[in-house]
């Protein structure tokens, strides 16, 4: 399994009146997790910037597994599904760091885009190469 793409903590303010962290916070803790799969995969924010490149999420999906309560240690290991000419699908294993249950699955599809033109354009040969090392098949959550 790769290295963590997110560490963190579930903090009393992101909690539900049920007790347990909110919906929004999980989406907020994959997105951080995209950020660190995309720049192993050499989408780093100067290639962004620099390119007048973008990702977009196409699609999402959400599993959740075990509740995370305040003060609990979440990590998320990411893992590269899928490399399209303008696309990626990948998933996100968030889990209870502490007792190792999966908390969630995401998994979502990203289009890699042109910021000004607002359309996909295809990876670089470079980005190419390194995210089709990044391939994986991860075990069930």
């Amino acid at each position: 399994m790769e290295e963590a793409t997110y560490r963190g903590t579930v903090y009393p303010w992101q909690c539900d009146h049920v007790g347990h962290m909110n919906i929004m916070w999980y989406v907020g803790k994959f997105d951080e997790a995209n950020w660190n799969l995309f720049a192993r995969l050499g989408l780093t924010p100067s290639y962004l910037r620099s390119s007048g490149r973008g990702m977009a999420a196409v699609q999402q999906n959400i599993a959740y597994k075990r509740e995370l309560l305040a003060g609990d240690i979440v990590e998320i290991r990411s893992h590269l599904l899928e490399v399209r000419d303008t696309s990626i699908r990948f998933r996100h294993d968030m889990m209870n760091a502490e007792t190792g249950e999966f908390a969630a699955t995401c998994e979502i599809t990203g289009v890699h885009m042109d910021r000004q033109l607002r359309k996909s354009v295809p990876f670089t040969d470079a980005i190419r190469e390194i995210a089709m090392k990044h391939l994986s098949v991860p075990a069930e959550a």
